[in-house]
């Protein structure tokens, strides 16, 4: 499953007061759009997303928003020109993500900064099972009234009836050609969801979040800022528990020319340098993937593809450093980290006090939460031959730390 999102920013957002668009105000120490991107990229092997902006604001996004997202996700993010109402902002985004090729699309609203992981794990789990379309809702429990001049006029029944929220999420080609069909009938769709169906596509109702609330009138703000502090707080819903995690990583680099390796972020002397699309640092890339791992975001090859001519040659403590920074957006704070190189040459000891300073330096670490252990396979295999390093990782993260 190649996943992709589309986060809507493109209104006004004027009813929630304060001058500035809604997305772009401050929440906490963060604007709201930033604190929702954060939240969307959370979604496990989610690649490109499509932010939709209206006419005017990619200055605010520059000014307001990029200072405060890693390098790593602005790198994932394409800007959009919306349209002249939500139906046309969300055709601009999915029409801007068909070079990349996915097979389901995520559609959040840019005002909806609590998106929490379990939602996120819910939807997937619901395209995984085949659900063309899935959306989270929470059932309507308070009587439903209809009123006319300031009075209650008659009573509605409430069985049956679901608040929707969003992300919603669908097969990428099927809501691409519905919203596509839509907009040329002229429609103009509450939601994702209404515009599925009218193209004939079965939307499963999984279940939604009541902190999952978008920001509509001034006291949300306020709401909101509840939710994000009490989650940074309390890992999941229960504060008696710790959420520790646990990554692993596995990289291998075959030899090539050259007169030195760089072995976790060290250029240690040696008759062959190692070949890689970047600097080919096997361990560095382990424990990349390790912390990605443990965040359950992806893994390397997702993150900085090889496939983009950005990182070619690049050193690879951008990747660590990214990884890093990205754990402790998420809340997290990286406890320990080991890695093991594998290989025979070159030897590996007198370097590992130097690259236990250097990956301290790199995410921030005492080096005393760094290990680096070094062995051999005994001549056997592709190490055995001096055909290549590979390298072990492993990073442990606790939440509130």
């Amino acid at each position: 499953m190649k996943i992709v999102a589309v986060v809507v920013a493109a209104g006004s957002g004027q009813r929630a007061g304060g001058g500035l668009p809604k997305q772009f105000r401050p929440l906490g120490d963060r604007p709201v759009l930033a604190h929702t991107l954060d939240r969307v990229a959370a979604c496990p092997g989610l690649g490109r997303i499509a932010l939709v902006l209206g006419a005017g604001q990619e200055a605010l996004f520059h000014s307001h928003v990029r200072p405060h997202l890693s390098d790593a996700l602005a790198a994932t993010i394409r800007l959009v020109k919306g349209g002249a109402d939500r139906g046309a902002s969300v055709r601009a985004g999915l029409d801007a993500l068909v070079p990349d090729a996915p097979t389901h699309v995520l559609i959040h609203d840019g005002a909806r900064p609590c998106l929490g992981p379990d939602l996120l794990a819910r939807l997937c789990m619901a395209l995984d099972g085949g659900a063309r379309g899935a959306a989270p809702a929470l059932p309507v429990t308070d009587a439903l009234w209809y009123g006319q001049d300031g009075k209650v006029a008659d009573s509605r029944p409430r069985g049956g009836l679901w608040r929707a929220q969003t992300p919603q999420a669908f097969a990428f080609a099927d809501i691409r050609d519905a919203h596509r069909a839509a907009g040329a009938a002229g429609q103009s769709p509450a939601d994702d969801v209404e515009v599925a169906r009218g193209a004939g596509i079965d939307v499963t109702i999984v279940e939604g979040d009541e902190d999952n609330l978008k920001i509509t009138r001034p006291e949300d703000f306020a709401r909101a800022a509840r939710v994000l502090a009490d989650r940074a707080g309390s890992p999941g819903k229960d504060r008696a528990v710790v959420d520790v995690r646990t990554g692993t990583g596995f990289d291998v680099h075959a030899f090539g020319p050259g007169d030195h390796a760089m072995l976790c972020g060290i250029a240690v002397p040696h008759e062959r340098g190692l070949a890689g699309h970047s600097d080919a640092d096997v361990g560095l890339h382990a424990l990349t993937d390790a912390l990605l791992g443990a965040l359950a975001e992806g893994d390397i090859g997702q993150w900085f593809p090889p496939s983009d001519p950005r990182w070619k040659g690049a050193s690879s403590d951008i990747f660590l450093r990214a990884a890093a920074e990205r754990a402790r957006e998420r809340g997290f704070a990286i406890t320990h980290l080991d890695v093991t190189l594998i290989c025979e040459r070159p030897k590996i000891g007198p370097h590992s006090a130097a690259m236990r300073a250097r990956i301290a330096e790199i995410t921030g670490l005492s080096p005393d939460r760094v290990s680096v252990k070094a062995t051999t396979t005994e001549r056997l295999g592709f190490a055995g031959r001096e055909e290549g390093i590979a390298a072990l990782a492993s990073a442990t993260l606790v939440a509130g730390a």
